[in-house]
C-alpha cells in the first residue's frame, strides 16, 4: 500500500500548530529579511533554536543589515553569537560575508549556486534560504527531513544529499516550499530523533517506524 502522504502531512501540519514555530521560521515571518534569513540559518546549524533565538538577537542588535556587519570583527562576533555550535567557524564566516557578497552587489543572491559560493552556506542553508527569503521552490533537507523521510519508508537513502535528490524526484512539488518547516518542527516536538512521542503521534497508525526504538516504559504507556 503506498505511503499516504497527502494524508500524514495534513496531520502532521495541523500538529505542529500546536508546537513552537522553528526559529528560522519565525526570523523569516518577522523580518522577510533576506539577510536576517541567511544569517539565522548559518547561526542554527547544530544548534538548539532558543539558543539561535538569543544569538541572532544579540547581533541583530549589533549588525541589523550588511553594512552594519561588516564594521564588526571576527572576536566581536564570536562573542555575539556565543554559544552556538561552532561559534568561532560561524564568526570567520559572517565576517567574510559581506566581501563574499560585494560580488552580488552587496544582495544575497536568489540563485542555489550562488548562495553555496558563500562562506558558511552548503545545500541545506541555501535551498532554506531560497525557500524562506524568495519562495523559490527549494527541497531544504535537513537531520530531520532525513530522518523522518526515511522513518516513512518515503525514501530509503544514506546521506542528506541523497534524500533532496530523491525527494526531488517524487515529492509533489506544492510541499517543497514548506516540507522542512513542517518536518523540523515535528521532529522538534514530537518524531524526536531520542524518546519519539510515538503516543502522542496523529499519525502513529500509519507509521512504519522504520528504525525508531521506543523504550519498553514508553511503549506500554503509550494509549
Amino acid at each position: 500500500m503506498p505511503f499516504p502522504l497527502a494524508t500524514v502531512l495534513r496531520k502532521v501540519a495541523a500538529e505542529v500548530t500546536r508546537r513552537p514555530t522553528p526559529v528560522v521560521d519565525l526570523i523569516a515571518v518577522q523580518s522577510h529579511d533576506p539577510y536576517r534569513i541567511l544569517v539565522a540559518t548559518i547561526l542554527s546549524a547544530r544548534t538548539k533554536d532558543a539558543t539561535t533565538a538569543a544569538a541572532a538577537g544579540r547581533l541583530f542588535a549589533r549588525a541589523p543589515d550588511l553594512a552594519a556587519l561588516a564594521c564588526l570583527g571576527e572576536d566581536e562576533i564570536a562573542g555575539l553569537i556565543h554559544p552556538v555550535g561552532f561559534f568561532r567557524s560561524k564568526a570567520r564566516h559572517l565576517t567574510a560575508l559581506p566581501a563574499a557578497l560585494a560580488a552580488f552587489g552587496g544582495r544575497i543572491p536568489d540563485d542555489l549556486d550562488a548562495l553555496v559560493s558563500l562562506p558558511g552556506v552548503g545545500r541545506k542553508t541555501a535551498n532554506l534560504v531560497l525557500a524562506l527569503a524568495f519562495g523559490k521552490p527549494a527541497i531544504c533537507v535537513d537531520t530531520h527531513v532525513h530522518r523522518i523521510m526515511n522513518l516513512w519508508g518515503y525514501v530509503a537513502t544514506r546521506t542528506p544529499l541523497d534524500t533532496e535528490m530523491a525527494l526531488r524526484a517524487t515529492l509533489p512539488r506544492r510541499y517543497w516550499l514548506t516540507i522542512n518547516s513542517l518536518l523540523v518542527a515535528f521532529g522538534q516536538g514530537v518524531c524526536r530523533p531520542v524518546g519519539p512521542l510515538c503516543g502522542e503521534c496523529p499519525i502513529e497508525t500509519v507509521c512504519p517506524k522504520i528504525g525508531v526504538r521506543v523504550s519498553s516504559n514508553r511503549a506500554r504507556n503509550a494509549p
